[in-house]
């Protein structure tokens, strides 16, 4: 059980997890140097603790301590209690769900090591949480295990997108994700809020070498599907119907989409057929539309 420390000093050394959480790229560079990443607010604390991220310590309002009181209870680190006003002057801004944890992040597995297993990771909802982001049963896994869907996502990087697709990703149950090298990093505070914890229900690795790891994605079964606007494109639907065993589907960076290498290594063009005059859709929507498209049936 963790003692609650109150403290008062915007300085405290203690603290220093907290600090500058709004200057984006001081917090890029030092939160993977340093090994942590932020959760903020209770559900996304609750599934960092569940999906096995050990806490580093907690800071908390005063009206929050009860509400986190079986977590505080079980907590292996130290839990802070601040006024508002305090936690304002901390992390830059107002922090209006109470609640920040620093959490230590995992060794991420490499590309090969996922491509491997590529086996989607189970996060429990709570009871009373309609979010949508419940635990998927081990006997979901072995039904869809002759059918496997993974997403590469390349350079994105807006955290929100990031963090939105990563939602996506985990509601109809993809596999894996796999980041190109200059893509956002998950476990960015932002990227995680917007995914409400969906980063820690996503096995995710990053490429070392893109596009020239595609070949590596190939060479373990999968047919890479890239979304984009070419003219050699096929539906969406058609890619679905052919239901291939291994499907990597490919989305690229905010308005400019996936490279001209990327789209070179795909195996097939897709687009989503729109109305409207409308030809293309956010990052983030288009990949919930392609998740929910391509998802394995039973029929």
């Amino acid at each position: 059980m963790a003692d609650l420390i109150t403290l008062d000093d915007p300085d405290d050394p203690r603290l220093r997890d907290y600090t500058g959480l709004t200057d984006v790229e001081l917090r890029r560079r030092r939160e993977p140097a340093e090994g942590l990443f932020i959760a903020e607010g209770e559900k996304v604390i609750r599934r960092a603790k569940d999906a096995g991220y050990e806490m580093r310590s907690m800071l908390l309002s005063a009206k929050w301590v009860d509400v986190m009181r079986d977590v505080i209870d079980e907590a292996p680190a130290p839990v802070y209690a601040v006024s508002p006003e305090l936690a304002e002057r901390v992390t830059g801004y107002h922090v209006h769900r109470g609640a920040l944890a620093s959490m230590q992040r995992k060794p991420l597995p490499t590309a090969g090591e996922l491509l491997q297993s590529a086996r989607r990771a189970a996060v429990a909802e709570p009871a009373g949480d309609h979010t949508g982001m419940g635990a998927v049963p081990p006997s979901g896994l072995r039904e869809r295990a002759g059918r496997r869907r993974i997403a590469i996502f390349e350079d994105i990087v807006d955290h929100a997108n990031l963090g939105a697709a990563f939602r996506n990703a985990a509601a109809p149950g993809v596999d894996a994700v796999f980041l190109t090298p200059r893509c956002a990093d998950p476990l960015y505070r932002r990227a995680v809020k917007v995914s409400m914890g969906a980063v820690f229900a996503v096995p995710y690795a990053r490429f070392e070498s893109w596009p020239r790891d595609a070949d590596a994605v190939r060479q373990h079964g999968f047919v890479l599907a890239a979304l984009c606007l070419s003219g050699s494109s096929i539906p969406l639907d058609e890619l679905a119907d052919r239901r291939y065993e291994k499907l990597a589907l490919m989305l690229g960076t905010e308005g400019e989409g996936l490279s001209a290498g990327a789209l070179r290594a795909a195996d097939e063009h897709v687009r989503i057929p729109m109305d409207a005059g409308v030809d293309s859709l956010n990052v983030a929507a288009a990949s919930a539309v392609a998740f929910y498209a391509t998802r394995p049936t039973s029929d």
